[in-house]
C-alpha cells in the first residue's frame, strides 16, 4: 500500500505508543478530525492497524485471527468444551449463545438436547442448531460481521435486552490475569454485556490460549461469571481469583 507522508507517520506514532487517537492526531498534524479519520480508515482497511473507538492500535501478534484460523486453534479442546458445557444444560431451558468459535462446539454438543430455546447473535450457532427439530433457535437483529458472522450494533443489544434466560453462553476473545475478558470489537462487548445482564446463569467457555492474548475492550471481570469451562487453567493466581468469586471452573484436562 503506498502511504502518504503523513499516513507514514501516524504508523510509526501507533508503533512507538501502541495506539493513536484522533483528537491527538488532529493536533499534531494540523488537520481536521474528519481527515484523520479517512487515514485511519484507509490504514486499517489495509491492515496497518487496527480500528478501536476514536482511534486505532498498532497490529501485533495478539490481535484477532481470521475467524477461520481461529476455528482450527485448540479444535479438540474446543470440542472437549462444548462436550462439557453441553452436560450442564438440562432439557427444556432457555439460554443465549454468543459469537466464538469455542460457542460454535457448545452448539454443535447440544444437539442431543431437547425443548432448548436458544437466542444468539451468532449466524454459524443458528445454522448449526436449526438441523435440530426439537431446539428453538430465535436469531437477534443487528448489523452483520462479515468476519464472523456475528450480529452487533444497538439493535442486538436491545433484542436481548427483551429476554430473562436460564442459561448466558459466553466467550472471549483474551482473558487478563487480573481477571479482566477482553475482546476486539466495542460492539460485540456491548452484546455481551447484554446477553450477561439478562441471564440467570452466566457460563464462561474459551480455551486455554486466550490466557496468551491481548484485547483492548473490556467485557466483564471473571467475578461475573458463575463457571467457568476450559481444557486447562494454567496461573495460579487466576485459579486463586475464581476461588475468591466462587466461580465453578471446570477443566476437560486439568
Amino acid at each position: 500500500m503506498y502511504l502518504t507522508p503523513r499516513q507514514a507517520q501516524i504508523v510509526e506514532l501507533a508503533k512507538s505508543r501502541g495506539r493513536v487517537m484522533v483528537e491527538q492526531l488532529a493536533q499534531t498534524f494540523g488537520m481536521t478530525p474528519q481527515t484523520i479519520r479517512r487515514d485511519l480508515n484507509d490504514l486499517c482497511n489495509n491492515g496497518q492497524l487496527v480500528r478501536i473507538h476514536g482511534g486505532a492500535l498498532y497490529p501485533t501478534t495478539n490481535e484477532n485471527l481470521e475467524y477461520e484460523q481461529r476455528r482450527m486453534i485448540a479444535a479438540e479442546a474446543k470440542q472437549a468444551i462444548g462436550e462439557a458445557t453441553a452436560r450442564l444444560i438440562p432439557d427444556n431451558s432457555s439460554l443465549f449463545i454468543n459469537i466464538g468459535t469455542t460457542t460454535e462446539a457448545v452448539a454443535k454438543a447440544l444437539l442431543v438436547r431437547n425443548g432448548l430455546l436458544v437466542i444468539t447473535n451468532n449466524i454459524n450457532v443458528a445454522n448449526i442448531l436449526r438441523e435440530s427439530p426439537s431446539i428453538e433457535v430465535i436469531l437477534s437483529g443487528g448489523v452483520v460481521r462479515h468476519s464472523d458472522g456475528a450480529l452487533v450494533g444497538e439493535t442486538a443489544v436491545d433484542f436481548f435486552n427483551r429476554f430473562k434466560v436460564d442459561y448466558a453462553i459466553i466467550g472471549t476473545s483474551a482473558i487478563d490475569a487480573s481477571g479482566a475478558l477482553l475482546d476486539f470489537d466495542l460492539r460485540e462487548v456491548s452484546v455481551a454485556q447484554a446477553i450477561m445482564a439478562n441471564a440467570a446463569h452466566i457460563i464462561l467457555v474459551t480455551d486455554a490460549t486466550k490466557f496468551d492474548r491481548r484485547a483492548p475492550m473490556r467485557i466483564a471481570d471473571i467475578s461475573r461469571i458463575d463457571t467457568f469451562v476450559t481444557d486447562h487453567c494454567p496461573l495460579p493466581g487466576f485459579r486463586q481469583l475464581l476461588n475468591e468469586y466462587k466461580v465453578r471452573l471446570l477443566e476437560t484436562r486439568p
